[in-house]
């Protein structure tokens, strides 16, 4: 945490239920994790919680107030059954109604009375359409309306439904079973447990802004306030770990302990100051980056005038965009200096990046050095290298491109590693092979990455080194809001095209829903038309087998829906040789429907291509929807790509509708970003990637320049401390982080 380690076990400050809780529900062991563990939210007097942002079967903590209560007693299923009961409690959070439900607890209705506010931890379920807990546990507060809220359960007794766990029960506050409070067996322990319960009560009776954190099955939110309650006392006052206070923030010591335990005045100056603390991290990581770079030296390959580059633009047949120009112009003034080209070059499927990548990998060639271009797939590799030389080929240069790929023959992949080392090459397009230490370059000057989300900085450095220190060109066809850029890829200028070349067409998009029988019913029949027509189809699907899966839809189609067709199947598992043949057939026509998995997501161009359907669409996210469906509609003819789903959850159609109601890729961008949240982004997970947990990527952009600024201004004045905060991001999470 920006410098601060605390590897105290937590068995040694914690009481030895909380400690054996935490362990048992988190795995955690040490005061770090603990501290790490942050408020997911904070209730004055609403819920805290957005119920329509959860997924049925999450367990949510919710604080509501008690509308009703009714218990009945069930219908015996046989002479000799005891008794049994069901009660409802219905509840509201301020903004909807929740129905709580217990069984064989019918003195809920003594507990829960109305007006009573509660504090609820349970599982999550929908039933007609009505938000559901059942048999949550639950802890009263102060605060409502109930006089009497806050008496003890009876004996025995609790709100997990039972009353068989023994003469105390394992209770929390409210007489809640909760693994981390399990009482003692021993002597004495109902009292420590009613004092246990006594001291979370004070803990909430004192929170103006009570803390409501991320739980699971075993533990609940107001255990783990109290075991952060423990850890803050048994905790001195925290060092800065920056050599200052940055101006405008709070210090680190009143940060740490203000966003578990927030003051009157809220945590939203602690927040600020850890957010602020995160960016400056992931900053430093960038700005050590561009000091390296800056100290590297590179060939300087100037423009020259009526070389290969005004020769390729003289023979294309086209004239470039506006925006191809104005990148093409950005990328030759840094190729003409000695400082390495670290620029990233974003663009809309089908912008014309891989142009700009051949005239800019054409000046360095002018100059008498050779190119590397790095693509993710054998699939996409070998269709960059025919289309390289194609384009070449039309425009008259004499240039020569080589293919390296892991499945090549033991001789083609000889003749490419000679053509690279002596110099014959001028480009080389390869996969993950070209990173290979048996690969060598004669006189390298610039490496191209495309797709850069697939490859990390460490791979890209790999490549980058096999020629002292080329200029390096990474390409993406995924647009990347201005916060993400800056931050993840802050070590590279970024250049965009937004338009799209003359004589690309729009793609039309629709969502199609299971319970919408006419929609279904006449996608395979437009899907006929497009074909009948001399187009081609996509069939998209999340998986390979089972029931879904590319095989499976294949075999169905075949001998359904779309029988008399020539349906294809392509898939990661295939052989790379297989896997050609296949898509050979399909830009020849005489496969017309391909069932594939996302391994067309990203390059494959075929014109014909008018139509695609992605099955399971809720299983993709807003911008990999966006790639796949940048597939169609490359040619003359408009493409239309339909959006299948199964899902009911509001959050996937509302997602996918939005998916269906624009084409901008960037617009898609924010709200992919804005959907999926900083966690999935950064990588900001519990699994041991701590650094980044607040950090909102579009709401926090001030902060994010801000600790760029200054993590600049680190590195001058004191490049050590600088990497000690980097080091907080090890290199495998920084490179998880970027290919997020």
């Amino acid at each position: 945490m920006l410098g601060w380690r605390d590897q105290r076990p937590l068995k040694k400050i914690l009481p030895a239920r909380l400690s054996r809780g935490l362990k048992r529900s988190f795995g955690y062991e040490t005061a770090d994790q603990l501290w790490a563990h942050l408020p997911r939210a904070y209730s004055v007097s609403g819920s805290a919680v957005d119920l329509d942002e959860v997924e049925a079967g999450e367990i949510v903590t919710c604080v509501a107030q008690v509308i009703n209560v009714k218990t009945q007693q069930l219908r015996r299923r046989s002479a000799g059954e005891r008794p049994r009961f069901l009660s409802k409690v219905l509840v509201t959070d301020g903004t909807s109604h929740i129905e709580v439900t217990f069984f064989n607890s019918p003195w809920v209705s003594e507990r829960l009375l109305p007006g009573t506010r509660a504090m609820f931890s349970g599982k999550l379920s929908f039933f007609r359409g009505r938000v559901q807990l059942q048999h949550p546990k639950f802890i009263e507060l102060p605060g409502g309306d109930d006089a009497d809220a806050g008496t003890a359960a009876p004996a025995g007794a609790d709100a997990a439904g039972g009353t068989d766990q023994g003469a105390a029960g394992a209770r929390d506050g409210a007489g809640t079973a909760d693994a981390a409070g399990a009482t003692s067996s021993s002597g004495g322990g109902k009292g420590r447990e009613e004092d246990a319960d006594a001291e979370i009560r004070r803990l909430l009776a004192q929170q103006r802004h009570l803390p409501v954190y991320p739980v699971k099955q075993g533990i609940t939110s107001w255990r783990i306030l109290q075991a952060v309650d423990c850890l803050l006392r048994a905790t001195e006052p925290l060092p800065e770990p920056l050599d200052r206070v940055p101006e405008g923030f709070i210090g680190f010591d009143a940060a740490v302990r203000g966003v578990h335990l927030p003051g009157p005045e809220g945590p939203e100056a602690a927040v600020r100051r850890l957010k602020y603390n995160e960016a400056f991290t992931l900053a430093c990581v960038t700005a050590l980056r561009r000091d390296d770079n800056r100290r590297r030296h590179a060939v300087r390959c100037a423009p020259r005038p009526d070389g290969l580059v005004d020769r390729l633009l003289a023979g294309l047949g086209f004239e470039l965009t506006a925006g191809q120009l104005e990148v093409l112009g950005e990328i030759s003034a840094d190729l003409d200096s000695t400082e390495p080209m670290s620029r990233l070059l974003q663009g809309e499927v089908g912008s014309g990046k891989t142009l700009v990548a051949l005239a800019a990998m054409l000046q360095v060639i002018d100059n008498g050095h050779q190119c590397a271009f790095l693509a993710p797939t054998e699939v996409l590799a070998a269709q960059h290298a025919r289309s390289l030389t194609a384009t070449l080929e039309r425009a008259g240069l004499d240039v020569t491109v080589h293919l390296l790929t892991g499945s090549m023959s033991v001789a083609e992949k000889r003749a490419a590693l000679l053509a690279a080392v002596t110099g014959e090459a001028d480009i080389v397009v390869g996969t993950h092979a070209l990173l290979e230490d048996t690969v060598e370059f004669f006189r390298l000057g610039l490496a191209v990455v495309d797709e850069q989300h697939r490859f990390g900085v460490e791979q890209r450095d790999r490549l980058r080194l096999k020629g002292g220190h080329p200029h390096l060109l990474v390409m993406t066809a995924t647009p990347i809001p201005r916060t993400i850029a800056m931050t993840v890829f802050g070590d590279l200028e970024v250049s965009t095209l937004r338009e799209l070349p003359h004589g690309r067409r729009d793609v039309k998009s629709f969502l199609v829903r299971r319970d919408q029988a006419s929609w279904v019913a006449r996608v395979p029949g437009r899907i006929r038309e497009e074909v009948a027509a001399g187009g081609r189809a996509y069939v998209v699907c999340p998986r390979i087998e089972k029931e879904g899966g590319v095989e499976d839809v294949a075999a169905k189609l075949r001998h359904g829906a779309l029988s008399g067709l020539s349906v294809g199947v392509l898939h990661g598992r295939m052989r790379p040789e297989d896997k050609e043949r296949v898509m050979a057939d399909f830009a020849a026509g005489r496969v017309q429907v391909l069932v594939s998995t996302t391994v067309i997501e990203v390059g494959v161009d075929v014109p014909e291509a008018t139509v695609m359907l992605i099955r399971g669409a809720e299983h993709f996210g807003v911008s990999q929807i966006h790639q796949l469906r940048g597939r169609v509609g490359r040619g003359t003819r408009p493409g239309v790509c339909f959006l299948y789903t199964e899902s009911e959850q509001p959050r996937v159609l509302q997602r996918l509708a939005a998916v269906a109601d624009t084409d901008d890729g960037f617009a898609l961008a924010e709200l992919d970003l804005e959907l999926r949240q900083e966690g999935d982004i950064l990588g900001a997970s519990q699994s041991g990637r701590n650094s980044l947990r607040l950090l909102d990527m579009k709401g926090d952009r001030d902060l994010i320049e801000l600790a760029r600024a200054e993590a600049d201004a680190l590195v001058a004045r004191d490049r050590g401390l600088a990497e000690s905060f980097a080091a907080e991001i090890n290199p495998d999470s920084q490179d998880y982080i970027e290919k997020s």
